[in-house]
């Protein structure tokens, strides 16, 4: 009775997929290949591990139970391989990465080219999303770290990288866009302030500087993603709160674009690497950390004289 790491890979995809068909297509094997693969399963376990509809797949109660472990022993075949893999260079060949949205499009790319230059092997893979659900896929094991904001998950290790300003953006008749340099919270009082939805941690910060500021988080409209945030400022729906990571960017690709710093202590968007306390792998991403600090400090250095 010893399902393979075959039958255990394709468990996990029928299971993710909730489909025989997407699961076969996402491991580039025929559908009834998988499907006999888990019938053998099924029956050497002496268990179903799925319910079957017209429409859907579903895990049985077992099924759940056997997901999780399923998924360890999949990570750590992997840790095992990219141990193996390791004197080629760091992490092998191959870092899965979560990171934030504006950590994604705004410095993945140059981290990415900086990272090629000094491991010309490693191959990252990236996922948007928010920590909460980053953190989440981190512990399943489908990402190896996650570029985000502060936890107090226990079995994560956590190293800061840097810590991003706060700035804001409005409509371009707007007082706030006439005015170039830093702003006050008073200057944003009895303002409607925009941000990304609650599950981003940013969220949570927005809401503690409008409370400084006296001013209020607008419930009319919270944005999926920061452009979204940033085209209702424009339009003259309210104040948008941005990273630098993306303001600073944005402004430079777009003289038009106004946006002022936020001159407070809470208007701090701080980012760190998190990886898991198990994995055999501390040692590089504590390099990982290092050289992920570099490029930022060069991003910082290279910025436009005016955002310094």
């Amino acid at each position: 009775m010893r399902p393979s790491l075959r039958q255990i890979e394709y468990f996990i995809a029928v299971a993710e997929h909730r489909a025989f068909g997407m699961a076969a297509d996402s491991l580039g094997v025929t559908q009834p290949s998988l499907s006999k693969q888990l019938a053998t399963m099924e029956d050497e376990l002496g268990v179903k591990l799925f319910e079957r509809t017209s429409r859907k797949v579903f895990l049985t109660p077992i099924g759940q139970r056997l997901l999780s472990r399923g998924r360890a022993i999949i990570q750590d075949v992997r840790d095992f391989r990219a141990t193996a893999r390791g004197a080629r260079g760091l992490f092998g060949d191959r870092l899965a990465i979560g990171v934030l949205p504006s950590v994604g499009a705004y410095f993945m790319p140059i981290a990415n080219r900086k990272l090629h230059e000094r491991y010309p092997d490693l191959r990252l893979v990236v996922r948007e999303g928010a920590t909460v659900e980053l953190l989440e896929l981190l512990k399943e094991g489908h990402v190896d770290a996650v570029i985000g904001t502060r936890t107090s998950e226990p079995d994560i290790k956590s190293v800061s990288l840097f810590s991003e300003t706060l700035w804001i953006c409005a409509a371009s008749d707007d007082p706030l866009s006439i005015e170039h340099g830093p702003i006050k919270l008073p200057d944003l009082a009895d303002r409607p302030l925009l941000s990304l939805s609650p599950e981003f941690s940013l969220a949570d910060i927005v809401e503690r500087l409008a409370q400084e500021a006296g001013a209020f988080v607008s419930r009319d409209y919270q944005g999926g993603s920061l452009d979204a945030v940033r085209q209702m400022a424009v339009m003259g729906a309210g104040v948008a709160v941005l990273p630098s990571l993306y303001a600073l960017a944005e402004a430079v690709r777009d003289p038009e674009f106004v946006v002022r710093r936020i001159d407070h202590e809470y208007a701090a968007h701080e980012i760190f690497l998190h990886w898991r306390c198990t994995t055999v792998h501390a040692d590089d991403f504590g390099q990982l950390a290092a050289d992920l600090i570099e490029v930022k400090r060069e991003i910082r250095e290279a910025r436009d004289e005016r955002f310094r």
